[in-house]
């Protein structure tokens, strides 16, 4: 395993109404990948019966863990990945917005395009963690 990748475990604790997500009911539970040389993180939803909900992915700057407390930049990019492997990039506006306003350096702004692709592309080949359905049956 990568030596970079941090996994955490989460559960609701209480029902949660999400613009993108709709309804994410209380004991579903949440995988979360955060890489700490990559631009983006992962959360793997299954809903409280077990099943894969969804994906949901930000781009953000590389966390830093320190002291037990992991802290990060969002860069506002966020990708909602269905069980289908669909997926739709949401809030590429705010991130335009936010980048001008507060000058995002060009530096972030190409390592946001080029994390954006990558993580496109492990969804559209299947790789890790979006390998969920092909391990989960061997």
């Amino acid at each position: 395993m990568d030596a970079s990748l941090l996994l955490f475990v989460g559960e609701f604790d209480d029902d949660v109404n999400h613009p993108d997500l709709g309804l994410i009911r209380r004991g579903t539970v949440s995988y979360e990948y955060y890489w700490l040389d990559r631009w983006y993180n992962i959360f793997r939803f299954h809903e409280p019966e077990g099943g894969l909900r969804n994906y949901y992915c930000n781009i953000n700057m590389p966390p830093i863990l320190k002291a037990g407390v992991l802290d990060y930049v969002d860069l506002e990019i966020d990708v909602l990945v269905r069980t289908d492997y669909s997926y739709k990039v949401l809030d590429q506006d705010e991130y335009e917005t936010n980048a001008a306003a507060l000058n995002y350096p060009e530096h972030v702004r190409n390592k946001a395009r080029k994390s954006l692709t990558e993580l496109i592309n492990l969804i559209e080949t299947r790789e890790f963690p979006f390998d969920y359905f092909l391990n989960c049956f061997h």
